[in-house]
Parts: C-alpha cells; sequence; structure tokens
C-alpha cells in the first residue's frame, strides 16, 4: 500500500506531462480522423438449416445435441472467412476497379499501383485476374507477375487479410440464421462484397457437399454388390454341393430315415419276441408226449412232413425277397399264396389217421405243427430284418459328412446375407439422405450499405485514453526500475537509519536571510523554513546537553553548506549562541560566504582568541584558509579536543560542515571530536556500491548519528 502511495506522489509530480500528453494526442487525433472516410454497412442472412428443417420435407436423422450444432454452424462460419473463399472476392472486386472507366465508378480509390499500370499490364492483370476467378486458384508466390498483383491487391485492400478485418461473421443468438457484414467507405462495395461472398461460399459448400455424398455413395454401392456377388458365391457353392452329392433335402430325408429304421427295430423286436414264445409253447406240447407216442407220430407223418418241409422253405425264400423289398406289395401276393398253401398240407396231415387212435392228441399234434412254422417265419424274418437296418444305418452315416457341409454352407451364406442387407440399408439411407441434406440459401440479400454510426469521436476519445494510460504505464516502469530515493521513507529503508526530515529546493536560496524577520511571500522560501524549523526540533532534541554537531555528506554537492548556515540562523531565532566552523579545507564556501576573519587554523594553533558569541551577533564563524589539510595535520587530537570543549563552554551549539564520505579520512578526523553527526543526502540520488561503505560507516557510529536530512525535494 505505501508503494501505491508512493506511485501516486510520483505521477501527481508529473501531472504536467500526463495532462499535456493526452491533450496534445487527443488534438492531433481530432485532426487526423477528420479527413477519414464515411463508412457504410451491409448485411445479409444465410438459412442453414441445421436448426429450422421445414423446408427439407423429413429427414432421417435424430434430434442433434447443442453442442453439435453450435460447433457445425462455427465450422461453417470459419469456412466462410477461410482464404480460398474470400480471394475470389478480392478478385472480383479488384476486376472490377480495374474495368472501370473513372475514379468515380471504382469502389475505392485508386492506389498508387494502380495508377501506375499501363493500358497492356492493366490488360494483363485483368486477363490473368478473371483466369484465376474462373479457377479458384491462388496467386503463386514464385512467380514474379503473380507477386506484383498480389501486391496490387494489398495496395487497394483487397487481399485475404483486409477483406478479414472488413467482413463480420456470426450465428444470430441461437436461430438458424447466420449474419453477414462487410464494413467499408462506398455503400456499392460492402453490397457487393457480401452478396459475393454468400454467393461464393454456398456455391462452394454445396458443391463441395455434392461431391462428398457422390463419393459415398460410390463407395457404398461398391461394398454393396462386393457382399452381394458374396453371397450369390456362396448360394451357387451350395447349389452345386448338392446336385454333385445328389442332396434334395437333408433334413426331410433324415427324418423319412429314421422313421424306416424305427419301424424295422420295431418289427425285429416282436419277431425276437415272437421266436421266444413259439419255442416255450412247443416245449410245453412236447413235455406231453411220452417216446412212444413220438415215435408212433413221427413214422406216421414223415411224407406229409416232408411237403410242409418243402412249402416252409419256399415261404422262407419269399419273405426274404419281401423284407428285401422294403415290403413291396407285389411280393406280398406270392408270400400269401405260400402261406395258404401251407395252410392246406398242415389240414391233410391232420386228417390223416397217422397217431395212435387210442390217444387223442390229435389237436396237440397240429397245434405244435402250426406253432413250428411260425416259429421258423418269425426266425427268418429277424435276419431279414437285421440286413434292413444295417442298411438304413450304412444310408444314415453316409449323409452325416454331407449334413455337415450344407450346415457349413449355409452359415456362411446366413452371413453373407446379413452383411448384403447390412450394406444395403446403409446405401439407401445415404441415398436417401443426399436428397436431403444440409442446403444453405441467402434468406435476405444485401442492399447499398447504410452509413454507419461515427467512430470518430470514440477515436478521438480513445487516443487520449491510450495515451494517458501509456504515460502512466511508462512512468510505472521508470517508477519500478528507478532506485533514486525521493522521499524520507525511502531513504531509512535504504540506510536503516532514521531520517529526521526533508527540506524543499531553494529557488532563491538568498532570499532566505531576509525572511527569517518577517514572514515571506515566497512559498517557496516559506516552505523551507517550516520544514527547516522540524528540522532544527529533532536535532535539539538530539543535542540536549551536547553542544557540537557534525553535518556531513556522502558526495560533495548534496546541499550540506546551505543546511549548516541555515540551522544556524534556525538555532539562534531560538536564543541559541551558534558557533559556525567551515571544516571543509578543500571547498570552504561557508568561510568566502560568510567573511570572517576568524581562522580555525589560528585558532588551534593558539594565534587567535578564542571567539565569544555578543547579543548582536549571535552566531560566529570561524572560517579556514582553504589550504590542502586535514584537522590533525593543524593540531593534535588531544589540542584539537581541549579547544572544542573550550568552544563548548561558550556557544550552545557548534555547527561543523566536515568534508564529503568521499575523503572518508579528513571526514572521520572531525567526527571524532563531534558529539553528534547529521548526514545530508540529495534527494533523486541512488546509493551505489561506491557509496554503500559511507552508509555503513555512519550507520556503525550508532548513538552518535543522529540520522538523515533529505534535502532538495520536491514538495507539492
Amino acid at each position: 500500500m505505501t508503494e501505491f502511495v508512493q506511485f501516486l506522489k510520483f505521477l501527481y509530480s508529473k501531472k504536467l506531462i500526463l495532462i499535456l500528453v493526452p491533450l496534445v494526442t487527443t488534438i492531433a487525433s481530432y485532426f487526423l480522423v477528420k479527413k477519414l472516410p464515411d463508412q457504410y454497412k451491409s448485411e445479409a442472412r444465410i438459412s442453414t438449416g441445421l436448426v429450422d428443417k421445414t423446408d427439407q420435407g423429413f429427414s432421417l436423422r435424430t434430434d442433434e445435441q447443442q453442442s453439435e450444432i453450435s460447433q457445425k454452424f462455427n465450422n461453417i462460419i470459419q469456412s466462410m472467412l477461410l482464404k480460398k473463399t474470400l480471394d475470389p472476392i478480392g478478385y472480383q472486386l479488384i476486376l472490377h476497379d480495374l474495368k472501370a472507366k473513372s475514379a468515380e465508378e471504382s469502389y475505392r480509390k485508386p492506389s498508387s499501383l494502380l495508377k501506375d499500370l499501363s493500358p497492356q499490364q492493366r490488360s494483363r492483370a485483368i486477363a490473368i485476374f478473371t483466369q484465376k476467378l474462373a479457377t479458384r486458384d491462388e496467386l503463386s508466390p514464385q512467380k514474379k507477375e503473380e507477386i506484383e498483383l498480389q501486391d496490387l491487391l494489398e495496395s487497394m485492400k483487397y487481399d485475404n487479410e483486409s477483406l478479414t478485418k472488413k467482413f463480420t461473421v456470426y450465428r444470430v443468438g441461437d436461430s438458424d440464421f447466420i449474419k453477414v457484414e462487410f464494413e467499408g467507405e462506398n455503400p456499392y462495395l460492402t453490397e457487393f462484397a457480401v452478396n459475393a461472398l454468400c454467393n461464393e461460399f454456398i456455391t462452394a459448400f454445396s458443391n463441395r457437399l455434392q461431391s462428398s455424398n457422390t463419393r459415398s455413395i460410390e463407395f457404398l454401392e461398391a461394398f454393396m454388390n462386393e457382399k452381394m456377388s458374396n453371397l450369390s458365391r456362396r448360394m451357387n457353392e451350395l447349389k452345386n454341393f448338392k446336385i454333385q452329392n445328389r442332396v434334395l433335402n437333408l433334413n426331410e430325408q433324415a427324418r423319412n430315415l429314421y422313421g424306416e429304421i424305427t419301424d424295422f427295430e420295431t418289427k425285429k423286436e416282436v419277431a425276437v419276441k415272437d421266436v421266444v414264445a413259439y419255442t416255450a409253447a412247443l416245449k410245453n406240447i412236447d413235455n406231453k408226449f411220452n417216446p412212444a407216442d413220438r415215435q408212433y407220430l413221427e413214422n406216421a407223418m414223415t411224407a406229409i412232413n416232408q411237403k410242409v418241409i418243402d412249402v416252409k422253405q419256399q415261404l422262407r425264400a419269399a419273405n426274404d425277397i419281401y423284407y428285401s423289398s422294403n415290403f413291396d406289395p407285389k411280393f406280398k401276393q406270392r408270400v400269401d399264396s405260400l402261406q395258404n398253401q401251407l395252410n392246406i398240407q398242415i389240414s391233410a396231415a391232420t386228417d390223416s389217421y397217422i397217431y395212435n387212435p387210442l390217444v387223442a392228441k390229435g389237436d396237440l399234434i397240429t397245434q405244435k405243427l402250426s406253432l413250428e412254422i411260425q416259429r421258423e417265419i418269425a426266425q427268418n424274418s429277424i435276419k431279414s430284418l437285421q440286413d434292413q437296418l444295417d442298411k438304413l444305418n450304412s444310408r444314415l452315416d453316409s449323409m452325416v459328412p454331407n449334413e455337415a457341409r450344407v450346415q457349413e454352407y449355409e452359415t456362411s451364406i446366413d452371413v453373407a446375407s446379413k452383411e448384403y442387407i447390412e450394406a444395403l440399408q446403409r446405401y439407401n439411407e445415404a441415398k436417401m439422405l443426399s436428397q436431403y441434406t444440409l442446403q444453405l440459401r441467402i434468406l435476405e440479400k444485401a442492399l447499398p450499405g447504410t452509413a454507419a454510426p461515427s467512430k470518430k469521436i470514440i477515436l478521438v476519445a480513445l487516443s487520449g485514453i491510450v495515451s494517458f494510460v501509456l504515460c502512466v504505464f511508462v512512468f510505472f516502469i521508470i517508477y519500478y526500475l528507478d532506485k533514486s530515493i525521493q522521499d524520507p521513507l525511502s531513504l531509512a529503508n535504504a540506510t536503516d537509519s532514521p531520517v529526521l526530515g526533508r527540506l524543499n529546493m531553494l529557488t532563491d536560496p538568498a532570499s532566505l536571510n531576509q525572511s527569517w524577520q518577517n514572514q515571506s511571500d515566497n512559498k517557496n522560501v516559506q516552505q523551507y523554513k517550516d520544514l527547516l524549523r522540524a528540522v532544527r526540533f529533532e536535532l535539539d532534541n538530539e543535542l540536549k546537553d551536547k553542544h557540537i554537531l557534525a553535518i556531513t555528506s556522502l558526495t560533495q554537492g548534496e546541499g550540506k553548506t546551505l543546511i549548516t548556515l541555515s540551522l544556524s540562523q534556525a538555532f539562534s531565532m531560538i536564543g541559541k549562541k551558534v558557533l559556525v566552523i567551515d571544516g571543509n579545507f578543500l571547498n570552504p564556501s561557508i568561510s568566502q560566504s560568510s567573511g570572517s576573519t576568524l581562522f580555525l587554523e589560528d585558532y588551534l594553533t593558539g594565534q587567535t582568541a578564542l571567539p565569544v558569541a555578543t547579543d548582536p551577533h549571535p552566531i560566529q564563524f570561524l572560517s579556514n584558509k582553504g589550504l590542502d589539510y586535514s584537522l590533525l595535520e593543524i593540531a593534535s587530537e588531544t589540542t584539537v579536543q581541549q579547544k572544542m570543549q573550550e568552544l563548548s563552554r561558550n556557544f550552545d551549539v557548534i555547527l561543523i560542515e566536515t568534508p564529503s564520505l568521499e575523503s572518508l579520512n579528513k571526514a572521520k578526523e572531525w567526527i571524532a571530536v563531534s558529539d553528534k553527526v547529521v548526514a545530508v543526502y540529495k534527494s533523486g540520488e541512488t546509493i551505489t556500491a561506491k557509496k554503500a561503505p559511507a552508509v555503513t560507516y555512519l550507520t556503525s557510529l550508532k548513538n552518535s548519528f543522529t540520522g538523515w536530512i533529505l534535502n532538495k525535494t520536491t514538495i507539492a
């Protein structure tokens, strides 16, 4: 906070500059902007269709996020200000001015480069700009001729950078519209520039969008055809495999085959069960016959049984054929015929009285014969059924590899079909969207520009403000870099010692002596007296019962002579008897100004009597002869101290002007015989490395060093 206050004080000291510089700048700016031409502004609006999709009919896209819409608007706006978009505008503007018959017909005042063109050069420039406009090419920086044309564009402010500064493109709030503005000195220039930019960008944007859509559709179409070709190829592979392996419908064939296997297994199980049943029944019948009866029976029926056996063999063969043919009906008749014949033979055997008539077992014999025949038929059918089962299983085994290959083909066809359908959907969607893509159109065309509010007053005011701020900034840099001491606080901080006060710069030191009896009309002198009284008060408190005060400085020219004389006058005003000793042998200014005939050298050597203060002359002076020697070269230290004690008894205050601390040894001799020391520091000086040892010496005196007096300050 203290630094800020000091900076404000520093600015206050420079108030004249802070007032004059902005004032001069403002006046100069007024006369400069007075000659500026009036500015006109034209504007147009472009509908994008990003927000308002009314004109699109319908769209397949879902609602977009606000951030996505804002990003698209930013892309469009930045694209409108690209160099490749603005270059054709510049070509059209320069072509108009090149073809203009007079300066009034051109959009802008012809530049010196345009005026200097010869008719041949003008024709050549028109041809090149026309060709560049048709091809939308940039001027080449490698061709000298085109470099000159670029300079021509820049001289007329039709180049890319100049046009960018004049165009303003922005989105109107959150609406669907983009506003394009152009500011210039000609209303027809602004109209043409805005409309040309809108048309140029919409054309380029539409062509680029159409080209992008075409490339996308062509790619998706090729991709779709590739997937369709892949699907067709895989379907043909499946078809060829089925033809080569005579596969009609594996699922239906397998289902029928499984049905046949099940039927044959069922019939086989029935035949096995019949054989077991018939065998058990025959065993029970055999148990009912005794051996004698059996012998009789077998002898009697030998002939009949032979016939039955023949018929049974034929029936067995017919059954085998019938089963092998998968139960073909045409073989069924043969089986039924042999079965009837067998039944007749069995009945004939029954009717013959070939068994013992005493034994009534005819029915059992008939039943036994019938069971034996049925058992043999069942046994024969088991083998036939097993053979058929083996054939069916063999056919089933041969179908398994075909089924695996068919499934592999069908899986690949299914994948290819899904890929084709997805590609087809994307192609159809892209083709549909290409008919409803973003369509930019000019909603409001630009009209000849209207006069824009004058900025001259703003420029004038801005020039004054900028100059004022610049001055403050410069002064801040000066203040920040300036290490000079301007105020008592800075001096105290730099030396780590107290500051007794400050004294302002006297413009007329001679008038000070005349002002002690009466109040001076000179404000500068009166201020100096007031500040000197404050310093006197501080020194009087520091001296107390002491009398000898040495006044020194870091370098010459800091004003210790005037301060010494002024303090002597100030102390005399409060009734003090004052003795002023000029101890500066090399620069005896006090000796010269006082005109005293009492010399220090004579007093120290005993050639002059002790000076005595009188009422009419309360201030006495001890001058020096201005020779090059030091205090102790005149008399010994003991003698000097004795003489100083004598003076202390006769005077209340003894002020000694010592040499500056540049002659440190000479100043030290005076300081050694003094009670107190005060140092004078000139305002605006910097404590350099050369002065630092002297400052250190003063601070080492501790209580003997009373402090600093800051001299020649500027006080408002």
